[in-house]
């Protein structure tokens, strides 16, 4: 028996008033925007950020998205794109985005909810797997954001970023995000902000996979 398996249950109240087992996740139990609510209310880099607000994971899951975009040789499926945009998706149910280096000091139990918590997600969502090539190009676009972040939202300098977080992908001179939000570049947006463009986009995704729904929001 694992670690998970000995608690009978770790429930969690959402905005809708749903509610989720995190030890045994249903992958029904949230809404759509109970899922982008909490990521835009997730902070990347343990909420340091040089800004009035910290960076949130909603934020940079757009922008993780939209580099895959730009960077594709061919244009990316609905389900591609899906899959990019929902690829820190756990995150909202657990709660928080635990920087890289405590995840092995918290061991298997945070390993094994986190792993649930996406499958819940694959599921919900029919996520198709990665393919090694997909999965490369998603983590340069990935690790790309993170070099960005880091010197420009959470005070990292250039020297750290390749020396203490080990992080060799160049820094973007251009947010990705700029020419689609109009927004100021690499500043995080309010919670508020993140929220309903995360929620629009998940949304304007999943209508592209089902003509109905996008007859219903046309």
């Amino acid at each position: 028996m694992n670690a998970i398996e000995q608690r009978a249950s770790a429930w969690m109240r959402l905005p809708s008033g749903q509610r989720i087992d995190l030890a045994n996740p249903d992958p029904h139990a949230w809404t759509d925007y109970d899922l982008s609510l909490r990521l835009a209310r997730v902070y990347r880099w343990g909420g340091e950020s040089t800004h009035p607000v910290p960076l949130s994971v909603a934020q940079h899951s757009l922008a993780v998205l939209e580099l895959r975009r730009q960077w594709s040789a061919t244009p990316l499926t609905v389900d591609q794109q899906l899959r990019e945009l929902l690829h820190d998706a756990e995150e909202a149910l657990l709660g928080f985005d635990c920087i890289s280096k405590l995840k092995p000091l918290l061991g298997d139990a945070l390993r094994e909810v986190s792993e649930r918590l996406s499958d819940a997600v694959a599921d919900r969502y029919r996520l198709p797997a990665w393919t090694d090539e997909d999965y490369a190009e998603h983590k340069r676009a990935d690790v790309t954001c993170a070099a960005s972040e880091a010197l420009y939202c959470a005070g990292w300098s250039q020297y750290e970023i390749v020396n203490v977080l080990g992080i060799h992908e160049p820094v973007l001179k251009h947010d990705p995000l700029v020419e689609i939000y109009r927004c100021a570049p690499w500043q995080p947006w309010p919670s508020a902000v993140a929220v309903e463009r995360f929620h629009l986009e998940l949304l304007r995704l999943l209508a592209a996979r089902e003509p109905q729904r996008a007859a219903k929001l046309a």
